[in-house]
């Protein structure tokens, strides 16, 4: 091989070489810096882009997508003392690649940093009770916190959220005898409210019966009563002969009564035969038409009364 065909083989390599360095290709997603003597000068967009070898050179490769980031776990201390295991995520998107390129050195290692500093902060402010039932007013707390601190390095964060906030395994059982005891509590207060309100409606009950009972005796006292002036007012217009029927009908209906019902086989009457029969008979008296008076038949002739 002669000189001029190693020359040009070498031409040809610098050419290769310069081209090489010269043209970059930037990935989607991915924004590049453009460093020139060490110093920024422009961005790389997504696509084929041309820089100045030997000159120009590309400085930091930005990823521009949202980043999920892990929060490691670490110990926070509560205002009552107590302490709780915390991590989380944060969701951050970088939004000027030159500001997130320059202005921190490790963008992922200062967001970490920095949401573990204000998690302590946040819950430190709380005590446990809130801590544990109060995640959302913690997440945004951190997001508003977060945000502005990271907005001087052209940063955006979209979201925080703390996935475990869990106390000792002491203070665990020792909130699990508390919510225990606490229902059991709370079932003793409801029994005893139910047995008081049953115990206040059978009473109501009870009074509410003996008003309709008494009710009931004082409308059936004044129908006896209405019943007996009635009849005391037909006797006054009739005399003796209807009240002696008044009293007749109800002694019949009374035995009647009596010898119609099912659950007696066997009817002892203590009394005459010869009084209800003198009752039918003052009642039978009593509803035969009245006829004109005349006087008694003289007793007959050679009657055991008379004299001779």
């Amino acid at each position: 091989m002669s000189g001029i065909e190693i020359l040009l083989l070498v031409l040809l390599l610098v050419v290769l070489f310069t081209a090489w360095q010269g043209i970059r290709t930037v990935p989607q997603g991915e924004v590049w810096t453009v460093e020139r003597f060490g110093a920024f000068t422009r961005l790389l967009q997504p696509g084929l882009n041309l820089i100045i070898p030997y000159i120009d050179r590309v400085g930091r490769r930005m990823n521009v997508q949202e980043v999920v980031l892990d929060i490691p776990e670490q110990a926070v201390i509560t205002r009552d003392n107590a302490t709780v295991a915390v991590d989380g995520i944060v969701y951050y998107r970088v939004m000027d690649p030159a500001r997130a390129a320059y202005q921190v050195q490790n963008l992922e290692q200062a967001l970490t940093a920095l949401a573990m500093t204000n998690i302590r902060a946040v819950i430190g402010e709380m005590e446990l009770d809130a801590a544990l039932s109060g995640r959302e007013r913690i997440n945004s707390s951190l997001l508003q916190i977060l945000d502005g601190a990271t907005d001087p390095w052209g940063v955006k964060v979209s979201r925080v959220e703390l996935r475990r906030v869990e106390p000792p395994e002491n203070l665990v059982r020792a909130m699990n005898l508390q919510m225990t005891a606490e229902r059991e509590r709370r079932a003793t207060l409801l029994r005893a409210e139910g047995e008081k309100a049953a115990l206040i409606l059978a009473a109501e009950g009870r009074r509410e019966a003996a008003m309709r009972d008494a009710e009931a005796r004082e409308r059936l006292a004044r129908a006896e009563a209405e019943a007996t002036r009635m009849v005391a007012e037909a006797a006054s217009g009739t005399g003796e002969a209807a009240l002696r029927y008044f009293v007749s009908d109800r002694y019949v209906k009374a035995f009647e009564a009596l010898g119609t019902n099912p659950a007696h086989k066997l009817v002892v009457v203590p009394m005459e035969a010869s009084g209800l029969a003198g009752g039918v008979a003052a009642a039978l008296e009593l509803l035969r038409p009245a006829s004109p008076a005349m006087p008694p038949a003289p007793p007959p002739e050679g009657g055991p009364w008379s004299r001779g």
